[in-house]
């Protein structure tokens, strides 16, 4: 170890001389149970690009992978993340990079406690500022004139933040679950089937028989739908047909399939989960070359060139030890996919599975992961968000579902999720008689929560009233202080700042 000065004369600390990848600085701190960590630090390295996880080593051995970073030679980057303290006691803190030929830098590492109360408390506030807005209206006659002390109702009648469920199959044959479902979500993604293996079961044969009646029944009822998936890297999710196509044959397939569902529902749905899980699998790849992926993402963008076009991926978010999918290695994906040639403009979004364990979620490491993906500006969603069954399922849901709707980069959130008659292993919201379970409660009250209730506010000697309001479509009833008289009016609060005072002209 040895001491560093930047150009501006800051102190930093080299790990040099390394033989082993895990050569770093070390630092030992204490834990307090239940408590959630977060770190940050700013690294570089003596030459090239290399990524750089810091680690934190438990008494018992054990690392957990607390973040990741891609470092450079020439600058330097902030390596985000965290963890939660399931036991009181030591941890080291120390810094991996396998190329062991470079130095590292370190410099102004943070390692701070929060409690749960005070880690909510952020989330809590962070929905304020993101979620809602601070709407100032004017009444006026149309003269212009003010109009004080009129009496404005306010009623939201649609969410602005996509906030919606898994659909399947089931559906179409259950008018329960279809009431179930209608009553709370407006945003839905079929669970299986558009995929290809529901489609086309035998080479030439396609059937769209159920997905275009589940697309129907969300039409009817004003649902808007994601798209998935057009393809999926996993070998072992392709139709049985498939697997034994020539690469020749494959692309002609692959092709066609990607023609045929594009097409069938173009202008339709909100979004294309293009190529499934990506990351994790290279089945395209492997046998159409490495830009296998970028080639159906531009054929899908030109068949729909204003629909949303999604990468999905699991554990990017919810497994700190994640190498294939983590944050850092999927923003290298998103890199790949937008330089390709002919892509540029494609409107393209991050989509993370979100399928947790049933142990308490890490959300400093998940919030450190949401802030990574966020670098890229584009907009993320959680699209498959579960919990696997354990004794404390539906509040680490809650918490999950918390975590995700705080973050200023996530744009919408699927839960992968339903009642009992429809076969969801992980969560169940609702008994075979549709009665709510303890995790259907916690979806509900957040449906609530992130709701303007109705409300009413009065306009000043000037006819000013402010109301903060969470971002959607409202109905107003302005009623004139002297003549009762009413006007109803419609508003939109965006998810844009900058809104301006918004004047209402009341009848005389």
């Amino acid at each position: 170890m040895r001491e560093g000065v930047s150009r501006e004369g800051n102190m930093f600390i080299v790990a040099c001389n390394r033989s082993k990848t895990s050569d770093s600085i070390s630092q030992k701190v204490q834990l307090q149970q239940t408590k959630l960590y977060s770190f940050s630090a700013w690294v570089q390295i003596s030459e090239g690009s290399e990524a750089v996880d810091v680690i934190f080593k438990t008494t018992h051995g054990e690392w957990i992978r607390g973040g990741s970073v891609v470092a450079k030679h020439g600058c330097w980057s902030l390596l985000k993340g965290g963890m939660i303290a399931h036991l009181s006691g030591p941890v080291e803190i120390f810094f991996v990079c396998n190329n062991t030929r470079v130095e590292v830098w370190i410099d102004n590492v943070s390692f701070q406690p929060f409690t749960t109360q005070q880690w909510r408390s952020h989330q809590d506030k962070s929905i304020e500022e993101v979620r809602k807005s601070t709407v100032r209206f004017q009444v006026t006659y149309a003269t212009g004139t003010a109009l004080g002390g009129a009496a404005v109702s306010i009623k939201q009648t649609k969410s602005g933040f996509p906030f919606g469920c898994g659909m399947n199959h089931y559906i179409l044959l259950s008018n329960a679950y279809q009431n179930w479902f209608a009553s709370r979500f407006k945003f839905t993604t079929f669970t299986n089937e558009m995929k290809w293996y529901s489609t086309e079961k035998e080479q030439g044969h396609e059937n769209y028989t159920i997905a275009d009646a589940m697309l129907s029944f969300a039409e009817k009822n004003g649902i808007a739908v994601r798209g998935h998936n057009i393809l999926w890297d996993s070998p072992k999710m392709q139709p049985q047909w498939v697997k034994n196509l020539s690469p020749g044959e494959l692309r002609i397939a692959a092709t066609k399939r990607t023609d045929s569902v594009v097409r069938r529902y173009s202008g339709k749905l909100i979004a294309w989960d293009v190529m499934n899980e990506n990351m994790h699998f290279s089945f395209y790849e492997d046998k159409l070359g490495k830009n296998a992926s970028s080639e159906y993402y531009l054929r899908a963008y030109q068949l729909d060139p204003k629909t949303k076009m999604f990468s999905n991926e699991f554990n990017t978010i919810e497994y700190s030890k994640e190498i294939r999918a983590s944050p850092v290695n999927y923003v290298k994906k998103i890199k790949e996919i937008l330089s390709y040639p002919g892509i540029k403009g494609i409107l393209l979004g991050i989509g993370i599975q979100c399928h947790f364990s049933s142990g308490y979620p890490n959300l400093v490491y998940m919030r450190s992961a949401l802030d990574i993906l966020g670098s890229t500006g584009l907009p993320i969603w959680l699209t498959e968000v579960d919990v696997q069954k354990g004794p404390n399922q539906a509040q680490y849901f809650e918490s999950i579902l918390r975590e995700g709707y705080s973050h200023p980069a996530v744009k919408g959130i699927i839960i992968f999720s339903g009642p009992e008659v429809a076969g969801f292993s992980a969560i169940t919201l609702a008994d075979k008689d549709f009665k709510n379970t303890p995790s259907g409660d916690v979806v509900d009250k957040l449906i609530a929560e992130w709701k303007t209730r109705t409300l009413k506010v009065i306009a000043d000697s000037k006819g000013f009233a402010e109301a903060s309001l969470f971002q959607g479509d409202y109905n107003l009833i302005v009623k004139h202080p002297v003549t009762n008289l009413l006007t109803r009016l419609r508003f939109k609060v965006k998810e844009d700042k900058s809104q301006e005072t918004t004047v209402l002209h009341v009848t005389d």
